[in-house]
């Protein structure tokens, strides 16, 4: 592997290496990526040895222009309007693709996510290389951010270095989340990923009852049930004590056709509801000391099995969370008690109809 300064002599020796279907690692105005040639499967086949990841799992490309993408993808109306506000930017628009790159590269829908960066040098560096690149964070699986190189060499085995043709050194980068990524192939676009662009609809209604609380439940269901099987969905439950956490995963479960009775799993930590083919796993992290304990609970390979999960006192455990951006679509819901506190009730839970709660969402961190 060789390191160089990021300056045109780097841009040169990047294009000669993705033109041999080489790895690339460079710097972006988010994290450290890599990268090879969208268009070679040999090399796509390579950065999947790399991010030690299956064929099949989609990647994004990376663009330097909307012309260049337009050769990609279909742009609808609602794609048309993000690049047009956000790109250059950090936010992957996802759209329906021409299957113009390489096999593995596309979703198994056909769907293809593209980004235009805002970082001069590549752009600079696409524009070179004649054609888009496909894009991924550099870091091994499950890994912190890259924010400088060793931050990628640092948790690499020896087999994933050799496989590093060239690194791109820019130093160490502002600390900005990830891409935003949103899907626009269907009717009404979906945030995937909240990231360095915060995009807040205002998600937020007021239930003042236990069957409107599971009712939201149902209604977030239907609204991301379209990506079971395809990404794990994660519904991340915050809110004091009592606020309905666990109501509102009752309704979840019966949107997911789940007869069985769903309780707080506090003391169990997790349980587990099926119906059929529909699992939902419950998890409750309020006992566990650090947040990697998730990790114990079994909760990557919950993501890897592409699972519906619902985690009450997420934000305790949000950092771990985040570690599977590309892979999860993360929900977060807050429930709140409103302006009406319960009365003459033993505990909040007991209140019913009296207690007011305020609930938001959306796939803000």
């Amino acid at each position: 592997m060789k390191v160089i300064k990021d300056n045109l002599r780097a841009i040169n020796e990047a294009v000669l290496i993705l033109k041999k279907g080489g790895l690339v690692v460079f710097p972006c105005e988010t994290v450290y990526g890599i990268a090879c040639d969208c268009l070679n499967p040999k090399a796509v086949e390579k950065l999947n040895q790399y991010k030690e990841r299956p064929f099949g799992k989609p990647y994004a490309i990376m663009c330097s222009s909307r012309k260049m993408a337009k050769e990609y993808v279909n742009l609808n109306e609602t794609a048309k309007n993000l690049y047009k506000t956000f790109l250059p930017g950090p936010v992957t628009v996802v759209s329906t693709g021409l299957h113009k790159v390489a096999m593995g590269i596309e979703s198994e829908t056909g769907t293809l996510g593209v980004r235009i960066p805002d970082y001069k040098f590549m752009r600079d560096l696409i524009k070179k290389f004649g054609h888009s690149i496909v894009a991924t964070s550099a870091n091994a699986s499950y890994q912190k951010r890259p924010y400088k190189i060793n931050d990628i060499l640092d948790n690499l085995s020896e087999k994933q270095k050799l496989l590093i043709d060239l690194a791109i050194d820019a130093g160490e980068l502002p600390h900005n989340e990830p891409s935003t990524v949103i899907d626009t192939t269907l009717d009404e676009p979906t945030i995937l990923r909240q990231g360095e662009i915060k995009l807040k609809g205002k998600n937020e209604v007021t239930s003042r009852s236990e069957e409107n609380t599971q009712n939201i439940g149902k209604e977030l269901w239907q609204k991301y049930e379209r990506y079971k099987d395809k990404r794990a969905i994660v519904f991340a439950l915050q809110g004091e004590m009592g606020a309905g956490k666990t109501i509102f995963t009752k309704g979840l479960a019966r949107a997911m056709g789940i007869t069985e009775l769903v309780t707080s799993p506090t003391f169990a930590l997790e349980n587990e509801y099926r119906t059929g083919k529909e699992k939902l796993f419950h998890i409750d992290v309020w006992r566990l000391e650090k947040s990697d304990g998730l990790k114990a609970l079994g909760f990557e390979d919950l993501i890897k099995n592409k699972s519906v999960v619902a985690i009450e006192w997420a934000e305790r455990v949000a950092d771990e969370i985040r570690k599977f951006d590309d892979e999860v679509v993360v929900v977060w819901v807050k429930i709140v008690f409103g302006k009406r506190p319960a009365r003459n009730a033993s505990s909040i839970a007991d209140a019913g109809g009296d207690n007011e709660r305020l609930i938001s969402w959306g796939v803000e961190k």
